[in-house]
């Protein structure tokens, strides 16, 4: 039995007035670039799960969530890293989406996701855009 070493990420689900989820491409040179995903990020030292999503959320979109609570957390085995994912749910933020790491974003409903989405999200994605 091995013991592995899980690399905590935040991530969002962005739900706007209509009930659609915000959905980012990854840029190159990221593992899995072009690929669909809910922004977030690495939770880095000394910071907690709610400091970590502010964070990653202005770095990435420059916006601050507000409105905002864990909903799930699943631990998922990608072939360059072990990952624990805690899967914030977000209706309401400060600011306006601005993509500032190269990518691609749109909201989408759940009958019309884009593809290829990273397979850790594909799961959840039917409860976290239909959660309340």
């Amino acid at each position: 039995m091995t013991n592995k070493k899980f690399t905590e990420v935040v991530v969002a689900a962005l739900i706007n007035k209509e009930g659609e989820i915000l959905l980012s491409s990854r840029p190159e040179p990221k593992v899995y670039a072009g690929y669909w995903e809910l922004p977030g990020g690495k939770v880095e030292e000394g910071e907690d799960l709610a400091q970590a999503l502010s964070r990653e959320l202005e770095e990435e979109l420059g916006i601050i969530p507000k409105d905002f609570k864990e909903v799930d957390c699943e631990e998922f085995s990608y072939p360059h890293a072990d990952v624990r994912l805690h899967f914030f749910r977000c209706t309401d933020w400060e600011g306006s989406i601005t993509c500032k790491e190269g990518q691609d974003y749109g909201f989408f409903s759940e009958n019309n996701l884009p593809a290829p989405i990273l397979p850790a999200t594909v799961p959840l994605l039917p409860s976290l855009i239909n959660a309340q």
